[in-house]
């Protein structure tokens, strides 16, 4: 039997449920069962949780489908929990170090107690300080085991679940569950403290419980709120049931009726039948008031006294001050519309305009990415929508013909953003472009992270420096409606980098298309259009951005690398769009080295290239689409790692064969190892993970969905991978 089982229920978490399960695998004391519950076999963290299974024998997963609630994955956890002691985890917060080892000599000490309470720090993991809020009450309760009359302040309610441990045999013996339904933490809270016979306390953080920036479930508008007076009277029933001394009465009466009352003086919290439940939470006061009690003094013994009558008319009356104060401070102009121009707040005043559409890639840097191809195929299924490209005015000039566009900053760009219903970006629009009620914005991404991302940078000093206030970073994501993945992986760091309440649109990038639909004679055109030779492997170097780096650096003697990888080799040079500037298309070629940083489509160049060699950068999993040669160039993984921090190690599951120097590259072109067997068994691997959803029809699932509305079951479904065919290499044309 292990000394500790930990459950982790995983809805809704899946890209933060890693860490959950790495900080309890990591811990110093390793005797424990770890309980991962997931919706279903094939859900997001299902696959997390059954990799981890794989490599560690401690971790058995469970399922527990999405209807069940919270409450239903935490009872499936606990009927399959062996351990002696048992302690709930949320799969996005973290078990600190060495808090298993803390908890087992604590139970050591207080030997057969049923419940001990220990304190969490609560942080908000995006910005800001953390809170301990425990730490007050714990501070007071006896050093000990003890009895719950000794200290009655110490109610299971005031705390989550996961702010104790629990003695396995004391659940099963007193047959506790959590309840049912929302507020399940406050139920399962009084009915444990109702069941305890020995008590301890550690004063210890145990639990780093990470706020998410949306807050809590609990405190949004709706009939859930009714089920916090389902859970009041479940635990008032019992504790009378159960012949609880007076002290301990007094105390769980008081505490559940605080929570009462937070709720009815915020009536916002139910825009329906609030008057009912301020109605239903007198009944229950009286019946189940204690004999002796008193309210407490002040205005809260005022609110006391008002519910005991049921004087409904004056209680909002007594909170009509603070409504009229908040209603005030809505009515303040935003600070954005302060920020942007007068004309802007005008437009914003006008009627959404239902068929106009903006798109904008790259912060402006022209008619590319997601945004293009979406514009393009909306173009063909939606053509009563007008769209707008929004382009830097440098690059208004390369706009393809028939595009509508307007320049960033001026009179018609701010008036189309007011108007239009859809807006498209791979990156976001402007700090004070305001997201209006009824439309609909779509983050379409730009790439697959291997490096961090988001609120996730902002651990790494180098880059939080250069990406400003998170806080910020987050209000523009909560613009976003819908966020767009292509692969599993991908869904998952979004899902931890940009939190938000978006919807995740798993249909692939629709820059991708061009992969499985371009033909032959596409591949043969934008060779010469690049001027590659006839006859020649091309080798596309496309190396990422480095944040400790002030300028583009190509890491790479690409002339020496010519010479040394074989007579027939070319290399097309694709810097990183931070730095396509002022660069001229060709203006680099010397010999066999041919620019194309500046060519508009990089899906354009991954075509013409018969393999990539690139370091770190997300083109790798676009260009595996085309199940072509991928070879890592990682001569600074080191130091990348330290200053970037990466998502996973990329050397131990590569697409290709790794080089860490510039010799090791050169060789494998030579000896041809670049396109052997084991390079297209790593390929293989790689691209089952990570073009999971790219098969050619990203665009058009995405403009039937976000442009014509039509609902998710009727979106065509993905192309199985080994369904796909990628379009052809020139190489294999000439051996034809």
């Amino acid at each position: 039997m292990p000394r500790f089982t930990i459950i982790v229920p995983s809805h809704g978490v899946a890209g933060r449920l890693s860490q959950a399960l790495d900080s309890v695998l990591g811990q110093s004391f390793g005797d424990l069962q770890l309980i991962p519950v997931c919706d279903a076999p094939d859900a997001p963290a299902a696959a997390v949780a059954a990799a981890y299974a794989e490599r560690d024998s401690r971790v058995t997963p469970v399922d527990s489908p999405p209807a069940a609630g919270l409450s239903g994955a935490r009872n499936a956890g606990v009927r399959a929990a062996t351990g002696a002691y048992v302690l709930f985890l949320d799969g996005d917060d973290l078990l600190l170090p060495g808090a298993l080892a803390a908890l087992d000599a604590r139970l050591t000490e207080t030997a057969g107690v049923d419940v001990l309470h220990v304190e969490h720090e609560r942080t908000p993991w995006w910005e800001g300080e953390a809170s301990n809020p425990a730490a007050p009450l714990l501070a007071r309760a006896p050093k000990g085991a003890f009895a719950p009359d000794a200290f009655p302040e110490l109610t299971g309610v005031q705390l989550p679940a996961w702010s104790a441990v629990y003695r396995r045999t004391f659940l099963t013996e007193h047959r506790l569950a959590f309840p049912d339904s929302h507020f399940t933490d406050l139920g399962w809270g009084g009915l444990t403290t109702i069941a305890a016979g020995r008590i301890a306390v550690l004063r210890r953080v145990v639990v780093r419980h990470r706020l998410r920036r949306q807050g809590s479930r609990l405190n949004l508008p709706g009939p859930h709120q009714h089920a916090l007076l389902d859970q009041v009277e479940l635990v008032l029933t019992r504790a009378a049931e159960s012949g609880l001394s007076a002290e301990r009465t007094h105390a769980l009466f008081e505490q559940l009726f605080g929570y009462v009352l937070k709720t009815a003086s915020r009536p916002q919290r139910l825009p329906a039948g609030h008057r009912a439940f301020f109605r239903r939470a007198g009944r229950l006061y009286r019946q189940h008031r204690p004999a002796g009690y008193r309210a407490p003094g002040g205005s809260l013994g005022v609110q006391h006294r008002l519910l005991t009558a049921g004087a409904y008319t004056a209680f909002r009356a007594l909170r009509g001050a603070n409504q009229a104060a908040a209603t005030a401070a809505e009515a303040v102009p935003r600070p954005q519309l302060l920020r942007t121009r007068l004309r802007y707040a005008r437009d914003l005043r006008r009627p959404l305009d239902p068929n106009l559409a903006v798109y904008c890639a790259y912060w402006g840097r022209g008619y590319a990415c997601n945004p293009a191809a979406i514009h393009a195929k909306a173009r063909e299924l939606a053509p009563h929508i007008r769209s707008v490209f929004l382009v830097e005015a440098d690059q208004a000039h390369a706009m393809p013909k028939g595009v509508d566009h307007a320049v960033i900053g001026s009179r018609r760009y701010w008036e189309v953003l007011a108007r239009a219903k859809y807006l498209v970006n791979n990156a976001n629009f402007a700090e004070g472009v305001v997201k209006r009620r009824g439309s609909v914005h779509l983050q379409t991404q730009h790439g697959t992270p291997l490096k961090t991302m988001g609120v996730d940078q902002s651990t790494y000093p180098v880059v939080a420096a250069q990406s400003g206030s998170f806080t910020r970073m987050l209000g523009r994501v909560d613009r976003w409606d819908f966020n767009l993945s292509s692969n599993r992986h991908s869904t998952q760091m979004w899902e931890r980098a940009f939190p938000g309440t978006y919807e995740h649109l798993e249909y692939g990038y629709p820059r991708n298309d061009v992969y499985y639909t371009a033909t032959a004679d596409d591949v043969a055109r934008v060779r010469r259009e690049l001027g590659v030779p006839e006859g020649s492997t091309a080798v596309l170097y496309a190396p990422t951005h480095r944040d400790h780096h002030t300028g583009f650096e190509a890491g790479l003697d690409l002339e020496a690398f010519c010479a040394a990888a074989g007579e027939d080799v070319v290399v097309l040079l694709r810097a990183h769009y931070f730095y396509d500037r002022g660069r001229t298309q060709g203006s680099a070629r010397i010999s066999r080295v041919i620019d194309v940083s500046t060519h508009r489509s990089s899906e354009d160049v991954c075509l013409a290239a018969d393999a990539l060699v690139t370091d770190y950068s997300s083109i790798m999993f676009d260009y595996a689409n085309l199940d072509r040669p991928i070879v890592v160039y990682a001569d600074d993984w080191d130091v990348y790692q330290e200053t970037r921090g990466v998502y996973f190690d990329l050397l131990t599951e590569p697409p290709g064969p790794v080089a860490r120097t510039a010799e090791e590259l050169a060789r494998v072109f030579r000896d041809g190892s670049y396109a052997g067997p084991e390079a297209k068994a790593r390929r293989a691997a790689f691209r089952e993970r990570f073009c999971q959803f790219d098969d050619g029809l990203a665009a058009e699932r995405v403009v039937r969905r976000v442009l014509l509305g039509e609902p998710p079951e009727a979106i065509p479904p993905v192309i199985p991978l080994a369904e796909r065919i990628p379009a052809p290499a020139a190489a294999t044309l000439v051996r034809s």
